[in-house]
């Protein structure tokens, strides 16, 4: 047959072309990447930042042009920038690997179709062998191959290695047998069982052993997080409607169920967990014998409509000796104006015959919103024993007949500790509403804000209070229940301390007894100015003595991206807004608030493994924007186009405010990872022994879009750890599915478990009388990096 000699050369015209037209694309893509970073990084010297991207974005905008000319030159300019990248990244950013992550691997990734086509020349021939290009593109394909897979591995913040051995101090307020007879476990708030079932020799063995649904997926701003109690056998949890549930301890199968008909609540829905009282078991009850046939063992719950409810934590049924036939409202006594504003979360705690409660206050709608009084009442009647409202001290009980409890006080929205051995309970405090102006508050507002506040548990009088924040205006209330626990006192004693986690990063250890610090705290001075109308205090309280954990200030060079592009915005914005460390005050000008409102910790509290004497502590390090809006332009607004997103009204002071996360084009937290960590601190040094990112990437990414890749970035965590004394930390939380088992010793991952969906809660753990077997349970609701909702409660266990 008959061939044409031309055919092997036209085809040969055919694949250079192709590849001349990638080489043309190539080109384009780099010339607009630098033209990109000329320009902003112009911008950015102006803002008086970093000289490297106007440079870096002329040499790789003349690069991109002479690539599509299909010069070898504009590929010998891309490296050359490439290289200087490199060098640059290093003295930037040192040798930790997620910051140099950010600056090269994008420009690595282009460099490697680059050194492949590189052998590309005007016209489409080829300039000279491709010997030196293609060893070139693998050196650059093993690098990133490298640099991928070190991605997926953990990068510990620290390790245990040479850490001395624990010295532990002794557990107070403890529960006898394997049950989780309070939010906390004990009275004490540590979230400790001394359990060793589950050990970390055995845990990859765990395995689902019973699946509940209560059957209201969460919807909105509605949230699935209870952490049940373990009583006897079963467990009793409750849903965000208000509806109560007990379970079997060993097949999770429905006992009963309670429908407190409550009022829908589209504000915040949500309930944490009930309280458990046993009258038979209170060795001061009064009680007939006759009464305690009924509701002589009662879970107490609160409702999103603003009650507290009891019923027989045998049958279900409510207890009518309580209330008005098993219910009290907690509106008696309360300003009517914004009855919806207040409602409780927590779990309501029972000491002794007492219920105390306090409530949530939804945050920066107007002054004057509900009060922040925390109310104990009797718990077999319901009648109300004691009142603490701090703007009137003097009131202990019901307010006069057409008064009310002090409106907008601080509140206590979280859940107290105490300490019956002293009398005393622990309260957590709020901000005065609104959280971001507060030229308007009082003297006992300024007082009693972002405290701990302890009460005589009899009589409800203060015996101490100790600030965290000075006139907060940045919303960092104190989420968190305080842990009670005896540390070492160095000298073969321990001193009875109270440690409590802040939003801020700060730690603090207080006696007990009397609130002194017993960790070191001192006053530090801090910015000042903001609104021109409020106020700023002159210094604010740092723990000194305790380490704190994701507190190191903002910088440019912190700033980070997926690539130098979002890279060079963020870098841009944080020159452009103010921020002078933490305590930056809210202004008209954009201002950074670090650590946030987000935290630092947050609600989910901590864990002390009370046989180590290790303080186990998640965090969330994910910086907010802010600004001050004058009234009546936010006013305006509001009515134009329905209100800001992430914005607050705050009426009846002369500023709305808007805020928001402080994230890149992409959607991605402009500071550097970790964006949540999990630590353990040893309370007799007062020293870290590990710092681990907590959190994949699978389930979150630029955009939104989720990335399937389960890289441990260190993502933002809600809820809290659990340990036990085989030496095991149980902890969900962050913004993947998984629920996972450390080594308390060391940080170590020895088991992790997919969830249907995410949980951002606390999970326990107990034993089961009847079978004699040790379950984890965790509910599962969601978590907010997603819209995937559920309304699981899941319990883990060892083979039988």
């Amino acid at each position: 047959m008959h061939k044409d000699p031309s055919t092997p050369r036209r085809s040969q015209a055919k694949s250079l072309g192709t590849r001349g037209i990638a080489l043309v694309a190539l080109g384009l893509t780099v010339a607009a990447i630098g033209l990109f970073m000329l320009g902003g990084g112009i911008r950015l010297i102006t803002l008086g930042g970093s000289w490297y991207f106007a440079p870096a974005g002329l040499g790789l905008t003349v690069a991109g042009a002479l690539i599509v000319l299909r010069r070898p030159l504009g590929t010998a300019i891309y490296l050359a920038v490439f290289a200087a990248t490199v060098a640059w990244s290093v003295w930037d950013a040192g040798l930790a690997f997620w910051p140099l992550f950010s600056r090269l691997f994008a420009l690595a990734a282009v460099a490697l179709p680059l050194a492949l086509l590189m052998p590309v020349r005007r016209g489409g021939e080829r300039s000279a062998p491709p010997r030196p290009a293609y060893p070139l593109a693998a050196v650059i394909a093993m690098a990133l191959g490298a640099t991928l897979y070190k991605a997926l591995l953990p990068q510990p913040i620290q390790t245990a290695d040479g850490a001395p051995a624990p010295v532990p101090g002794a557990a107070v307020g403890t529960v006898a047998g394997a049950d989780w007879r309070y939010y906390g476990r004990t009275p004490s708030g540590t979230r400790h069982a001394p359990l060793n079932q589950i050990t970390p020799e055995n845990v990859a063995g765990l395995e689902v052993a019973w699946i509940y649904r209560t059957g209201e997926i969460p919807k909105g701003s509605q949230g699935h997080v209870v952490t049940p109690l373990h009583v006897d056998g079963v467990l009793y949890g409750c849903t965000q409607s208000s509806q109560i549930f007990a379970l079997d301890a060993d097949t999770g199968k429905e006992r009963w169920r309670f429908d407190p008909n409550s009022s829908a609540n589209n504000v915040y829905p949500r309930c944490r967990g009930v309280g458990y009282h046993d009258a038979a078991a209170t060795a001061s009850s009064q009680t007939s014998g006759a009464a305690l046939a009924a509701c002589t063992r009662r879970v107490i719950a609160t409702t999103v409509d603003a009650r507290i409810v009891a019923v027989d934590a045998l049958t279900g049924t409510a207890c009518a000796d309580f209330g008005n036939n098993g219910s009290v409202s907690l509106r008696v006594g309360m300003d009517d104006a914004n009855p919806e504003l207040y409602f409780p979360t927590a779990a309501p705690t029972v000491v002794r015959d007492l219920v105390v409660v306090g409530g949530l206050v939804w945050d920066n709608q107007k002054v004057g919103e509900p009060s922040g009084v925390v109310r104990a009442f009797n718990v077999r009647t319901g009648a109300l024993v004691w009142a603490w409202d701090l703007g009137n001290p003097a009131l202990t009980g019901l307010p006069p007949e057409g008064k009310s409890y002090t409106p907008g006080t601080p509140n206590v929205w979280s859940t107290p500790a105490f300490d019956v051995a002293l009398g005393l309970v622990y309260l957590p405090t709020g901000n005065a509403t609104p959280d971001f102006w507060g030229g308007h508050r009082t003297e006992a507002d300024d007082r009693y804000s972002s405290s701990i506040v302890a009460l005589d548990i009899a009589t409800g009088r203060e015996r101490w209070r100790f600030q965290t924040v000075h006139h907060d205006r940045w919303d960092y209330d104190v989420p968190s229940q305080p842990a009670l626990y005896d540390v070492p006192d160095g000298r073969g004693g321990t001193t009875p301390a109270l440690i409590q986690t802040t939003k801020r990063g700060q730690i603090f250890m207080l006696d007990r007894r009397n609130g002194t610090p017993i960790a070191k705290v001192e006053e530090r001075p801090v910015p000042q100015g903001g609104a021109p109308d409020d106020r700023s205090a002159l210094t604010q309280p740092y723990s000194v003595g305790m380490p704190s954990i994701g507190t190191e200030p903002l910088s440019e060079r912190r700033m980070w991206g997926l690539t130098p592009l979002d890279q060079l915005v963020c870098r841009i914005n944080f020159r452009r807004a103010r921020y002078e460390g933490e305590f930056t005050p809210p202004s008209e000008r954009l201002t950074i608030q670090y650590p946030s409102w987000l935290g630092g910790m947050n609600w989910g509290s901590v864990s002390i493994a009370e046989n180590l004497g290790y303080l186990i502590v998640n965090d969330t390090r994910v910086a907010i924007w802010n600004r001050l809006i004058p009234r009546k332009a936010y006013d305006d607004a509001a009515k134009s186009n329905g209100g800001h997103e992430g914005g607050a009204p705050q009426q009846g002071t002369p500023w709305g405010i808007e805020q928001g996360r402080f994230l890149s084009p992409l959607g991605v937290p402009c500071q550097e990872p970790p964006y949540g960590t999990i630590n353990a601190i040893d309370l007799a040094t007062r020293k870290i022994v590990w710092s681990m990112p907590l959190g994949t990437t699978e389930e979150t990414g630029p955009l939104g879009i989720a990335t399937r890749l389960p890289m441990p970035i260190g993502m933002p965590t809600r809820g809290g750890p659990v340990t036990t004394s085989s030496g095991l930390v149980f902890m969900a939380g962050s913004q993947d599915y998984y629920f996972r088992a450390l080594d308390v010793r060391s940080g170590r991952e020895l088991w992790r478990r997919r969830l249907p969906v995410g949980a951002e809660t606390t999970p326990m753990t107990y034993v089961s009388p009847r079978s004699g077997r040790q379950f984890v349970v965790i509910s599962a609701g969601g978590n907010s990096s997603t819209t995937q909702k559920g309304d699981y409660v899941l319990a883990f266990a060892l083979p039988k």
